[in-house]
């Protein structure tokens, strides 16, 4: 599978083009995707940073047919860009806000219009619908493109790796529901806001439940022989098959798995230290 190179405008499918942001590192990957969708009217989803180049290329590949500009989710690699892009070309911005800055949110987008889910937007070629999938934060969205059955998923899946969920603005409880919740769309492929298409999106959807939950497992195994323990001790211990220099991030879906068990009566924290419930 050709290699992605930033900048490039590449042709995925009938309707869909993929130009990466000149963004790459430990949590964006090659860069952060920007997905174009049709000819006559185009809809960008997750324009990207504030990038100048980058901003060029979407004007340059949109051809003066910029209609909608839609936003997965208002992490800093994601939106940034729309702003610029909808002051330049006159499109539509349309997006979810949170209620409360975690200190991770674009502080500049401000949307047109919020979006519902299974909210419809049509052109001659294509329909784009609009879910609501919270977990990796709370106002993710993701996007079928009907005709195709491409999911633009976003930061809800990626390519090559898990999807770290920071609380309390990440909610595994909430990101298991959403992964579930995709099994009842017809997709047939993953473009993810990071990495390369993946063209098994079942399979791989009900590989990323089966892995949350075996972590999960093994959350609870760690806690059976040390509770109570704290996050560092249990981070050792369950994510003992990963690089110790990722266990600060893995500490955080930890820490949401944590919630998640906390929810269900499984597990409560006192004093900082968690314990199973008897």
């Amino acid at each position: 599978m050709k290699p992605i190179i930033a900048g490039e405008c590449v042709q995925l499918s009938k309707l869909v083009r993929r130009i990466t942001a000149p963004n790459p590192g430990l949590m964006t990957g090659p860069g952060t995707n920007s997905y174009l969708i049709g000819t006559q009217q185009v809809a960008v989803i997750d324009p990207g940073p504030a990038e100048p180049s980058h901003i060029e290329a979407i004007i340059k590949a949109c051809a003066g047919k910029l209609k909608w500009i839609f936003v997965t989710h208002t992490h800093k690699d994601h939106s940034p860009a729309a702003q610029q892009l909808a002051q330049r070309t006159g499109a539509q911005l349309l997006g979810n806000l949170l209620p409360q800055d975690d200190g991770h949110q674009d502080l500049s987008f401000k949307p047109d219009h919020s979006l519902a889910h299974n909210q419809l937007f049509t052109s001659p070629e294509f329909s784009l619908r609009a879910l609501h999938t919270p977990g990796h934060v709370g106002n993710h969205l993701c996007f079928l493109l009907e005709q195709e059955g491409m999911l633009l998923a976003g930061d809800h899946i990626m390519q090559g790796s898990t999807v770290v969920i920071i609380p309390p603005y990440g909610d595994m409880q909430a990101y298991l529901a959403s992964l579930q919740l995709l099994l009842n769309y017809p997709i047939t492929t993953i473009a993810p806001a990071h990495g390369l298409l993946i063209e098994q999106p079942i399979a791989e959807i009900e590989r990323l439940l089966q892995h949350r939950l075996a972590r999960e497992s093994k959350i609870i195994q760690a806690l059976k022989t040390l509770q109570p323990a704290s996050l560092e001790q249990l981070t050792a211990a369950v994510y003992s098959d990963v690089n110790s220099a990722l266990h600060e991030v893995a500490q955080l879906s930890l820490w949401a798995h944590l919630l998640k068990l906390e929810k269900e009566s499984v597990a409560y924290c006192q004093q900082q230290l968690w314990r199973l419930v008897d």
